[in-house]
């Protein structure tokens, strides 16, 4: 699979997490969830924030549609 690339996040002033893809918002945590993520964001920031904001499927979604069970 493929790294995602393109996105970023902000953290603010009163703890809330902003993640962006191309500069569009992505998704927004708050509490638990954005300190997990800072958290885990460490580690391989591209890929956590993909996760994160359910942007990590891609590039099968085409071949998928044409398999015989997902046809009809």
């Amino acid at each position: 699979m493929g790294t995602a690339q393109g996105f970023a996040y902000d953290e603010r002033s009163d703890g809330t997490v902003v993640i962006t893809h191309h500069g569009r918002v992505a998704g927004t945590l708050r509490g638990g969830r954005a300190a997990e993520f800072l958290a885990e964001v460490e580690d391989d920031p591209q890929l956590a924030m993909a996760r994160w904001t359910g942007n990590y499927r891609r590039g099968n979604e085409r071949t998928a549609r044409q398999h015989p069970r997902n046809r009809g």
